[in-house]
């Protein structure tokens, strides 16, 4: 049996919760290793609804669920999470779920500041969820961060908070801000603690555990590859890497664990928020994508902008992720079109690109060069086999595997957790 890491393959929004999940019943251990709870994702199960931002998707379905080190964390999201859950008759223990205790910390002073940059950037924000996750990276990468096993030594913080709350009057000043009450984030860092520290863990001594009886393991990513902060469009990204390969540091095993590498993408693309998005389309037919496929954020609530798939971007994210084999989603989406449009290149000025070149200028200059196929009119929704789908959905399909060079081994059809049609099992590699 094979580990599995699944990455987003586009711009985050693929559909991903749904696919941990259906994976997550089948796997022993799930494990989120990056991000925040910045990144959403929205499982349906037997009709009940579930919106996870931070926890794994595994605590839904009662599977082992480790959030590693990777991953900066608000504590006060986190107990208002679970509570969200525990209306929904989801209970978390700390015998279901461990938190890296190396995990960094999301404090107030890292929205605050999220909020700030974002309103002085006037129209040229990043697009940011102002949940303070960029800042509580840089503060991890400055040595300043506050981890979850400092809570359990909070009299002992004074020499290292005020390291970090100096840091954050300097910035504060400039933005002609109040400085940190440093009285009240000790307050609030002791009667968090409670909530959290039992959750507190060596997660990779019990991954290396978990490793050692053969147990299946599910890796789980957010955002998505073209976010990711050293391969993705710069500077319109996330602030962590979002590629398979983070699995392994972001966790606290080791590389080859990674396992088979599932990328998802839906059968068009979206993007939320700002940046370069060759395909979009400011039209009706980008118009009617986003009112079939319920394109809002799970987190921000956002419209998500909509465009044609895009297999260049698709190809690239392949490569510089790894991905053995994609999970296709929302395929229903594109029922009834007449026709639909492949992005093949990109024409920029005089040129025609295969890939997508690292300049923004370049970026947001860029001009899809399209393919044309027939569409289909039958309906794709709730199949579960290939043989319940149009010959036109699945020459679709395989044009696209030709086009990203990648099988793929997952299609879902709908929200629903058992719509989906098994190409290949990512569990055995």
């Amino acid at each position: 049996m094979a580990n599995v890491t699944v990455v987003g393959a586009q711009w985050g929004d693929e559909g991903k919760g749904k696919i941990v999940d259906w994976l997550a019943e089948r796997a022993d251990v799930v494990v989120r290793f990056q991000g925040g709870h910045n990144a959403g994702h929205t499982l349906v199960v037997n009709g009940v609804t579930y919106k996870l931002s931070l926890l794994p998707s595994g605590v839904v379905s009662g599977t082992l669920s480790i959030i590693g080190n990777g991953v900066v964390i608000d504590p006060w999201h986190f107990r208002d999470e679970m509570e969200r859950l525990k209306k929904q008759d989801v209970v978390i223990t700390p015998e279901t779920l461990a938190i890296a205790e190396t995990s960094p910390l999301i404090l107030p002073l890292h929205s605050e500041l999220d909020g700030f940059r974002e309103d002085r950037s006037g129209d040229k924000k990043i697009g940011t969820t102002r949940r303070g996750i960029g800042p509580a990276y840089e503060d991890k990468v400055g040595r300043r961060a506050i981890r979850l096993c400092d809570l359990a030594h909070i009299d002992e913080l004074g020499p290292r908070l005020d390291r970090l709350i100096a840091h954050h009057n300097a910035l504060r000043v400039g933005f002609g801000k109040p400085p940190v009450d440093r009285e009240k984030l000790i307050s609030d860092l002791k009667e968090i603690a409670s909530s959290i520290l039992p959750f507190a863990k060596p997660a990779w001594r019990i991954l290396a555990e978990e490793q050692k009886k053969n147990r299946r393991i599910l890796f789980e990513g957010a955002q998505g590859v073209m976010l990711d902060v050293d391969h993705g469009t710069y500077p319109y990204v996330t602030s962590s890497n979002t590629i398979a390969g983070s699995a392994a540091g972001g966790s606290g095993m080791g590389a080859s664990a990674v396992g088979f590498v599932l990328g998802i993408a839906k059968a068009y693309t979206t993007r939320v928020g700002a940046g370069p998005f060759p395909t979009e389309l400011d039209d009706e037919i980008g118009q009617a994508l986003g009112e079939r496929g319920h394109e809002f954020g799970t987190v921000t609530g956002r419209r998500r902008r909509c465009g044609w798939f895009d297999s260049v971007l698709m190809r690239q994210s392949v490569a510089v992720a790894g991905i053995t084999g994609i999970a296709l989603t929302k395929l229903d989406v594109l029922d009834g079109f007449d026709e639909i449009k492949i992005c093949t290149g990109y024409k920029i000025g005089d040129k025609v690109f295969d890939y997508l070149p690292p300049y923004y200028k370049d970026q947001a200059a860029a001009k899809p060069v399209y393919e044309t196929i027939e569409g289909w009119k039958e309906s794709t929704a709730g199949a579960r086999s290939w043989g319940e789908l149009p010959a036109q959905a699945i020459k679709y399909i395989r044009r696209i595997e030709e086009l990203i060079e990648c099988p793929i081994t997952l299609v879902s059809t709908s929200p629903e957790r058992e719509d989906t049609i098994l190409v290949k099992d990512p569990f055995l590699g």
